[in-house]
């Protein structure tokens, strides 16, 4: 049973560092300039918009580590209406 807790919290750990370290600044270049089509602007995409993605990756049960310019349109739309009711 202790094995069982212990693997699990080990890839939990593993998954987050996955998540976080591996792909910084959310998986998109440092000031790439990101669509916001629910706003219809532009934002300029640095490593504190990358740390909003990462949360928002995790909070919906995303693929974590996945390129927001990857995302299919409608799932760039939910990032930002997520992402301007947590400022």
């Amino acid at each position: 049973m202790r094995q069982t807790i212990r693997s699990i919290l080990a890839a939990a750990v593993f998954t987050t560092a996955i998540a976080t370290i591996g792909c910084a600044g959310g998986g998109v270049a440092v000031g790439y300039r990101a669509y916001d089509p629910y706003r219809r602007d532009y934002h300029v995409w640095d490593t504190n918009e990358g740390v909003f993605y990462n949360q928002w990756v995790l909070e919906t049960h995303r693929v974590p580590g996945r390129d927001y310019r990857k995302l299919r349109k409608n799932e760039q739309e939910d990032y930002w209406r997520w992402r301007h009711d947590h400022r």
